[in-house]
């Protein structure tokens, strides 16, 4: 298993990221983080530990530089952390070490809006998205192009955004699921509560983007 941290450089800024490649990885999914957080953040840390248990790659990178981030408003700026998924993502696709592998990706609370609108706006690229207590209704009016298969996973005790979900949900016009964690707030930082995140997860990619391989 290749791990490499690695530097993105993109039109305006070099981003940081973590880059895991399993032997004879089937896939790779991008994680695009919720406000506030980072590439460090322990939660995603074992999701992808998880995913790459099943041959897929995973990316963690920050959308902002260490600068961006100290100014508040754009944890919340979904137009600047969109178009940076999008730069990363093409990056991504010309590096040597993945080129070729399908993408997926797995978007948390407010970094799933902008890996929906990312997602809309590549299509049939991205073979499958993930949210985790995410806020898609940020992406509403990109989400009837998103052609993506999409699972959106909420906690069960996180009521105002279930109710963001199923308005998302019924949006969407690709392959998708809703699924609710019972007994989870909106970290699912119950006992067994992530790891559940992270099984969901793991079986939509090796559904959706470790298929798309196999077929291929």
């Amino acid at each position: 298993m290749k791990k490499l941290e690695i530097e993105i450089p993109l039109t305006s800024v070099t981003l940081k990221g973590d880059l895991v490649i399993p032997e004879n990885a089937t896939g790779i999914v991008v994680f695009s983080h919720g406000s506030g957080s980072s590439r460090f953040s322990t939660r995603n840390r074992m999701v992808a530990e998880l995913i790459q248990k099943q041959n897929i790659g995973t990316l963690l990178f920050d959308l902002l530089t260490e600068k961006e981030d100290q100014i508040f408003e754009n944890r919340f700026n979904i137009d600047l952390l969109v178009s940076r998924l999008i730069e990363t993502t093409e990056w991504l696709m010309s590096y040597d070490e993945v080129k070729g592998l399908p993408i997926g990706y797995f978007g948390a609370s407010t970094g799933a809006a902008s890996a929906l609108r990312a997602a809309a706006y590549f299509r049939d690229t991205i073979k499958a998205v993930v949210s985790r207590g995410g806020r898609p209704d940020l992406a509403l009016s990109a989400l009837h192009q998103v052609t993506s298969p999409t699972l959106l996973i909420v906690g069960g005790m996180d009521v105002p955004v279930i109710e963001m979900n199923k308005m998302a949900f019924d949006e969407l016009r690709s392959v998708k699921e809703m699924k609710i964690v019972p007994g989870a707030s909106h970290l699912f930082e119950e006992p067994g509560k992530l790891m559940e995140v992270a099984d969901l997860a793991t079986n939509w990619y090796k559904r959706h983007l470790a298929a798309e391989n196999i077929s291929s």
